[in-house]
């Protein structure tokens, strides 16, 4: 496996989106090298159809494992039928959340606990880990206050549904998780206007690769 494997975390309204799609034609541009962008829960045929399972508003009875394990399967599926293949290409992939977003969310908003979370990534991924995570850090009410602003352009689902303690609980995770992987990840302040973001996040990736 020679490819590169990127991850972009952070809390629901955080610009994760937004941010891959802009800096993708730059981020080309300057490797001039294709990057193969994707998403969880989702990015191919089978995880897509997971994702219209678990976040569909009217599942509001999904038991908390239940949500966990199909989030662990969608991303088994995903591995398997896109990111694998591209990386066993040596390609450079971009995906828009990762198992740091089922420690954060499951692990710890839902209460289920960090180390159950990692074993079942761990047999769904088989122990990959990006090469690198940015980490899109936004207080919680800011990112709800987004949510609700553009919620007309944007697609509703059932974790939009949660109070502020849980989103406030999901970016405290997401924060220990920072302090506890360094190396792997770097936190970018999304409370800024996009066009900052965008080039905090192109610098960052810029220099990861000049030192490659």
């Amino acid at each position: 496996m020679t490819g590169i494997f990127i991850t972009i975390e952070g809390p629901d309204g955080s610009g994760k989106t937004s941010v891959i799609k802009h800096l993708l034609p730059k981020l080309e541009k300057e490797l001039a090298q294709k990057i193969v962008a994707t998403r969880e829960p989702g990015g191919s045929e089978i995880a897509e159809k997971i994702r219209e399972l678990i976040l569909n508003p009217e599942h509001v009875e999904m038991d908390v494992r239940t949500e966990a394990l199909l989030y662990a399967a969608a991303r088994r599926q995903h591995l398997v039928e896109k990111i694998i293949p591209a990386l066993n290409k040596g390609e450079i992939v971009i995906c828009d959340r990762f198992v740091d977003s089922s420690l954060a969310y499951q692990g710890v908003a839902r209460g289920i606990g960090l180390e159950p979370i990692a074993a079942i990534n761990q047999f769904a991924t088989g122990g990959l880990s990006p090469h690198l995570t940015l980490y899109l850090d936004l207080e919680a009410h800011v990112g709800l206050e987004r949510i609700n602003k553009n919620k007309d352009s944007r697609q509703f689902d059932r974790l939009d549904q949660e109070n502020l303690a849980f989103h406030q609980t999901v970016r405290s995770a997401y924060l220990d998780l920072v302090k506890q992987n360094p190396t792997r990840m770097i936190a970018v302040n999304a409370n800024q206007e996009l066009e900052k973001v965008l080039s905090d996040c192109y610098t960052i990736l810029v220099e990861y690769f000049r030192q490659l």
